[in-house]
């Protein structure tokens, strides 16, 4: 049976690949430390339940080590120029984003087809990761059309693929650290913490401030964390559930959704929402590599303060 184990045996031959493109790429100073980074991912995803959680832990040191040190560089992969890639997009057209619009396609009908249509009976896939797995077929259909299509070298996805992990650099497992820091505070007991702190300070039977200090916790936890996703279980055990449902009656439906938006003005101001504000910007090679966030504060400030508003009157007036 498919399952995650056989995704992230995939995902790791994949990581393993640019680690030894990397170690060939003779033209880049760093190439060592490419191919040593890469090379420790492609380890996590292919050995991480046999390393254990000591093994796991010194390899994620080891990842922090190299990208602390600036280890990292950008390759030299055989790719084509500006000028190649212009008239390719010239002549193709819109017909340039079919191999991006297979892979939605894919896991849309994949998944009407595994509930609807009896494949689940099947027992080829996991339940639990049919979503997951479907993405990684519609990808590999993807590549396969592309191939069959354009005829590029056999090499060529490896070389892009390197590419682009080249330009997003150490930025690309931001959102997996990430996750797992939101899943060792909620264990940690940060939110029953930050409950105590926030009820010895708030005056009794003010509502309004207890969803200002709600609404700032997600945006700051979204800050610090990089993802509302992991702010939400601390903010909702400290204030969310014990304050502003049970205390003084609030609506759960407006406390955890509009709860969620502030989180998300958060995820506009920091650096550590790296797929939305660092990868952007090396992908278009800017000079400044907060230039996204700078842009962004003037949206994200006056959207939180809508949305204290929005809690406040939806949750506790109406």
């Amino acid at each position: 049976m498919i399952g995650i184990g056989t995704i992230y045996a995939l995902a790791g031959i994949v990581f393993a690949a640019f680690a030894l493109a990397s170690l060939r790429d003779r033209a880049n100073p760093r190439r060592w430390g490419n191919g040593a980074f890469w090379g420790l991912v492609a380890a996590s995803l292919l050995l991480g339940d046999r390393l254990g959680d000591f093994g796991n832990g010194l390899l994620v040191l080891a990842l922090v080590a190299i990208a602390g040190t600036r280890s990292l560089g950008h390759g030299s992969p055989r790719t084509t120029g500006n000028a190649e890639r212009e008239a390719s997009a010239a002549r193709l057209g819109s017909r340039l984003f079919l191999p991006a619009v297979i892979v939605p396609v894919t896991a849309f009908c994949g998944t009407l087809l595994f509930n609807y249509a009896g494949l689940e009976r099947l027992g080829l896939v996991d339940p639990r990761w049919i979503t997951l797995a479907l993405l990684v077929l519609g990808v590999m259909i993807a590549l396969g059309v592309t191939m069959l299509w354009q005829r590029p070298p056999l090499t060529a996805p490896v070389e892009e693929g390197r590419r682009l992990m080249d330009s997003i650099g150490w930025a690309a497992l931001l959102p997996q650290m990430l996750a797992a820091l939101g899943v060792v505070f909620t264990a940690a007991g940060v939110g029953t913490a930050v409950g105590a702190i926030t009820q010895s300070i708030l005056p009794s039977g003010n509502v309004f401030l207890a969803v200002v200090v709600f609404a700032l916790g997600m945006a700051l936890f979204t800050v610090v964390m990089g993802n509302a996703f992991a702010a939400f279980p601390v903010m909702a055990s400290a204030v969310g559930v014990p304050i502003l449902i049970r205390l003084h009656g609030g609506d759960p439906a407006v406390v955890g959704a509009v709860g969620m938006l502030a989180g998300f003005c958060g995820t506009l101001l920091t650096p550590m929402a790296a797929n939305f504000n660092m990868v952007p910007a090396a992908l278009l090679e800017l000079k400044d590599e907060h230039a996204v966030i700078r842009r962004q504060v003037g949206t994200a400030l006056p959207l939180l303060a809508c949305n204290i508003a929005i809690l406040y009157i939806a949750g506790f007036l109406l």
